[in-house]
């Protein structure tokens, strides 16, 4: 199984995460924001990760700290529960609509940490999250994760609909890269022999 459990304790935060990347979707999770919660559902059952996060913030400021910090927590959880790549197909792509939304994520399981997000929402707020707080839960994914990350929202009216495509895009999209290919079994899949 490839798993892993990481603890993020500062002045701002105390974040737990657990991670199976060869789960069935499961998930538990206590944030104190619930939009993002239902955004991280997504990405467990459509990306086949089991994921418990467990996460206390200084909300009473805002929630900048808490929605970043778990960004890193699980970029690191993953880098540990990924392993030494090996066998990995590496590269994921996905498309996902909802009605009038259509979002593309393409990733690459490379070593090196890069975000491109080309997300313009049409509100600043989902109900009480702030839209602006997606890119700093990606950019803490990535540079902790190590991994390239384009995120595109192609279309949308919607807020609520931009932002589930995005994390249903992300959650396939890992779900593909993370897949061990059998033509692969045991070689690096890079040919500078490392990643």
């Amino acid at each position: 199984m490839r798993s892993a459990k990481v603890s993020r304790n500062t002045l701002e935060t105390q974040i737990a995460v657990e991670l199976n990347l060869d789960g069935t979707g499961k998930v538990r999770l206590s944030t104190g924001l619930p939009f993002l919660e239902h955004m991280l559902d997504q990405v467990a059952r459509h990306g086949l990760l089991d994921l418990d996060i467990q996460a206390k913030g200084d909300l009473h400021i805002d929630a900048h700290h808490t929605v970043e910090d778990i960004g890193i927590t699980l970029g690191q959880a993953f880098a540990q529960a990924v392993g030494d790549k090996k066998g990995l197909r590496r590269y994921g792509h996905a498309y996902v609509p909802l009605d009038e939304a259509l979002s593309r994520v393409v990733l690459d399981i490379s070593g090196r940490p890069g975000l491109t997000f080309n997300c313009r929402f049409t509100r600043a707020t989902i109900g009480q999250f702030d839209t602006e707080l997606f890119h700093e839960f990606f950019q803490g994914f990535v540079n902790h994760a190590l991994v390239t990350l384009h995120i595109d929202n192609l279309a949308g009216e919607n807020a609520h609909h931009q932002a589930e495509t995005i994390f249903k895009a992300f959650g396939r999209a890992l779900r593909v890269a993370l897949e061990i290919d059998p033509r692969m079994a045991g070689v690096m899949p890079s040919t500078k022999g490392s990643l």
